[in-house]
Order: C-alpha cells, then structure tokens, then sequence
C-alpha cells in the first residue's frame, strides 16, 4: 500500500513563518514536520509516499530527496497552483495506484501525531465492507472545541451536530471515494461528508497526542514539547 502526504498549502496562517519555508518543512524537536511522518510511515511497513505540493516546492523535493535516508520512496506532485485536498488527491491517483489494493494512507503534512499508522496498513489488509474511508479522530482542542464528525455505537461517522470529535487529518483511504471527480473536487470535507451520508465512512478513535500545527504558537509549544522529550530521553543513559 502507498501513502500520500498533503503539502502543497501555503500556510497562510503560520506566516511570517512560512514566507521562505512551506510549512511541512517547520521544524519541532530539532526535526522537520513532515520527517515525523515519513519515519512513522516507514515503521509502519510503509516503502512508496507520494507528496504533493505548491507552495516552495522546490524546497520539499530539495530537503527529502528520493526519501532514502527515511528508508522510503518518495513521488512528487507538483500542482504549481495549489489544488485543494480532494483535488490534489485525484491528481495523485495514478501514482497511488498498488497492485492489488485500492486502498492507500493519508497524512496532513501540517499535523504531529502518535498514532500507530500500522492499525491501519492492516485494516486495508482486512477492510470493513462497505466502506470508502476510514477517518482517525481524537478530542477537540481548545481552537477547535466542536470538533467535526459524530462517531456512532456501529463505528460509522455522520455530520451530527452533537457529540462530536476532530478529524486528525489521518486516513485510510479507497480509490472508489473519488470516483468521477477531477483535479478541480476542491476540499476533501464535502466528499466525505457525501460518503458519510451513504454510510461508508468510519471512525477509529485515538486516545494519544496530536496537534494541529496551524499558528506559530502551536508550533513553539510542540518544539518545546519535543525538546524536553529527547531531553528526558537523553538523561536516562
């Protein structure tokens, strides 16, 4: 199975930050962002990424190469003009594309999270019926405090306006959710919420740390929480 990582937005609202450096290449605990991911990627048995990006491109490809030194193998694509999340996934599909899996992750490149991505590499292995997404959800941050989707008894998520909790911008993802959509779909959340509406979305909670690395306040607080990680990591040799 491959993996995509979304990084072709401009982070508008992590500037000044983001005039010379796009996002996913921020650091945190001394690291890029989006290294985080790639490396749980490839813990996760995960060997082809495809990344996508706009927005300082260059800088991407320059800093993350083929992806050898992550043990992984990285594709590019290159939007010029950024497409939106649903968009930049259709134009991807052809290098998504795995024989014999229709399935493939997805990872906002602009999150840090622990979840173990390998829960889902063996539920694309043993997939629900009947579904076109698996999304991962956690609880409401306090920038964010109603959340997205309801996660229901049977595991399926529906738009409910109550109780509800905040996608992490981790996926799983089959090929059939984009079916007759072009490179112009725009954002990811209206087709969700279609399939969601058919009852083909599910939801898999995640008790763990994940931060939404959207304003540099949140990027401070994540590097000094990294920080005092490999920290406490080093005084205990």
């Amino acid at each position: 199975m491959k993996a995509m990582i979304l990084a072709a937005g401009k982070g508008e609202r992590m500037r000044p930050l983001t005039l010379s450096t796009p996002k996913p290449l921020l650091k945190a605990g001394g690291r890029p962002l989006i290294a985080y991911h790639l490396e749980r990627l490839h813990d996760a048995g995960i060997q082809d990424v495809v990344i996508n990006h706009a927005w300082l491109g260059d800088q991407i490809e320059e800093t993350l190469g083929s992806g050898q030194p992550f043990g992984v193998s990285i594709q590019y694509s290159r939007e010029g003009e950024p497409l939106e999340t649903a968009g930049g996934i259709v134009r991807a599909l052809p290098m998504l594309a795995y024989p014999g899996c229709d399935w493939f992750l997805v990872i906002n490149g602009d999150i840090w999270c622990d979840f173990d991505l390998s829960t889902l590499v063996r539920l694309a292995g043993n997939p629900p019926v009947n579904t076109d997404a698996v999304l991962v959800l956690t609880d409401n941050p306090p920038h964010h405090p109603s959340g997205d989707f309801h996660l229901n008894a049977e595991g399926l998520l529906t738009g409910d306006d109550h109780d509800r909790h905040t996608f992490t911008g981790i996926s799983l993802l089959n090929r059939r959710l984009f079916d007759g959509l072009s490179d112009q779909a725009g954002k990811l959340g209206p087709v969700l919420r279609r399939a969601m509406a058919r009852k083909r979305v599910r939801g898999l909670y995640h008790p763990g740390q994940w931060v939404d690395v959207g304003t540099p306040e949140r990027l401070h607080a994540l590097d000094r929480q990294l920080d005092g990680r490999t920290h406490d990591h080093h005084g205990q040799h």
